[in-house]
């Protein structure tokens, strides 16, 4: 079902905010930075495969494999318990935009998915996994990559593959 990798990782979210709050003096500082940075590592590999096998970001849309959001919601359960632990409840709260926005990424996926070739879809995958590499450096190093800004690139790569090859 198209969307269930989403619904999983806005639940799992909700239920981290919840456990982050009733339990937020349980999980010290450096507990917390040991969970974050753990996932940042996960997220790191998780990137590299993804550019070395191919994965698409989308393949909740495309194919209805939730694999991908399954794990990504595992990952934001532990950086959203932290997050609440240390900031507050309103970390809980970031279900709503990804909901909104996964959501909407799935709903895309549907409807292109008849226009996509296998050389758009390979860039798609490329970029997508460079971003969430990204992801994984701001988690493990604490930097201020701002992958947020670098969104747009997950739709011109795709869109590069149906110019001329002479043109490029």
């Amino acid at each position: 079902m198209p969307g269930l990798g989403t619904i999983i990782n806005v639940v799992a979210i909700a239920i981290a905010g919840v456990l982050g709050m009733a339990g937020g003096k349980l999980v010290n500082e450096r507990l917390q930075d040991g969970l974050v940075k753990a996932s940042g590592v996960c997220v790191l590999f998780i990137g590299m495969a993804g550019a070395l096998q191919g994965m698409l970001a989308v393949e909740d849309g495309m194919t209805g494999d939730v694999s991908i959001l399954a794990t990504k919601s595992v990952l934001d359960f532990i950086i959203i318990l932290v997050m609440t632990c240390s900031l507050g409840k309103g970390s809980a709260f970031s279900a709503i935009p990804v909901g909104l926005f996964q959501g909407s990424v799935t709903a895309l996926a549907l409807f292109i998915k008849p226009f996509m070739t296998d050389a758009a879809l390979a860039g798609l995958s490329s970029v997508g996994s460079i971003l969430i590499f990204c992801v994984g450096v701001n988690l493990v190093w604490d930097t201020k990559l701002r992958v947020a800004n670098m969104l747009p690139a997950v739709i011109i790569a795709p869109l590069l593959t149906f110019l001329p090859l002479g043109l490029w």
